[in-house]
């Protein structure tokens, strides 16, 4: 049976627990914590309204995106509202049954052969690159070729969260230093109107609130969106690093339980299967 083609209908049904993507609650939560307490704080400390200064709003702001985009390309910045949109949502992988469902599929590999796996395209269809790795295997692509296919797969998914979270990085380090400059120009604007004591409030406005907020963009917003990006990228790795190892041993005909070690050690150790044991 391993050799010959099978009917869709003869072939067992399994189960395929996709990557779902979500909302990141942790990302919301911790973004209004942060500001929530920052905003108590000013609120007990005074006047919530003398921390509204639009010049140095657009000098921070402004300025920040404007050097950013110096290290960047356009195309890059206009991606930025998706970029943090993504920051703000997860593809919750559930490793262990994900190993599970791939060790599933070896076992029909095995049982049915490698040919009869196009007639599972229905269970992961949704996931781009785990229907590129299962094509392979089923079109007798050989393990070499199926390593360096699905290896520059995940190399060029990587880049594009590199880049995503390089320009997130890049802002965070801009920011307080935009906040420098518009600290320094509120100094230059007062120290030339020392006669005039009209300006020297509304210059040492600017002086101080552009540091405050080139440092709350970095730390608050810039950089810990630019961490959540990472952390997903590299759970997004993990499960396309499962599935290259499942399909280079479907190619290479190897025992499901072999499989399983091979599995196994990709993952923390208590996130390790015990089917065969």
């Amino acid at each position: 049976m391993a050799n010959e083609k099978v009917k869709k209908e003869d072939l067992p049904k399994i189960r395929i627990n996709l990557p779902k993507e979500k909302a990141d609650s942790a990302t919301f939560l911790g973004l209004i914590i942060a500001i929530l307490f920052i905003a108590i704080a000013l609120y007990l400390g005074g006047n919530l309204a003398s921390f509204y200064n639009p010049p140095a709003l657009l000098i921070v702001i402004g300025g920040t995106f404007g050097v950013t985009m110096m290290s960047f390309s356009v195309k890059d910045m206009l991606s930025l509202p998706s970029v943090i949109s993504r920051a703000f949502r997860k593809r919750e992988v559930a490793t262990k049954r994900l190993m599970n469902d791939l060790i599933d599929i070896a076992i029909v590999a095995k049982d049915y052969g490698t040919i009869n796996l196009s007639g599972l395209e229905m269970y992961f269809r949704k996931d781009p690159f785990l229907h590129k790795a299962i094509m392979c295997v089923s079109d007798g692509y050989s393990a070499d070729d199926i390593d360096r296919i699905l290896r520059n797969e995940i190399a060029s998914i990587q880049e594009r969260h590199i880049q995503s979270t390089n320009i997130l990085y890049r802002a965070a380090e801009i920011a307080p230093g935009m906040g420098l400059i518009g600290t320094l120009i509120g100094l230059v604007q007062m120290l030339a109107q020392l006669n005039d004591p009209t300006i020297i409030g509304p210059s040492m406005a600017i002086a101080i609130l552009t540091t405050l907020y080139g440092a709350f963009l970095g730390t608050v917003i810039f950089a810990p969106l630019a961490a959540k990006l990472e952390r997903n990228a590299a759970y997004e790795k993990l499960a396309k690093k499962l599935i290259l190892v499942t399909a280079i041993s479907m190619a290479k005909r190897e025992n499901p339980r072999r499989l399983e070690t091979a599995l196994n050690s990709e993952v923390e150790p208590h996130l390790r299967l015990k089917r065969f044991d």
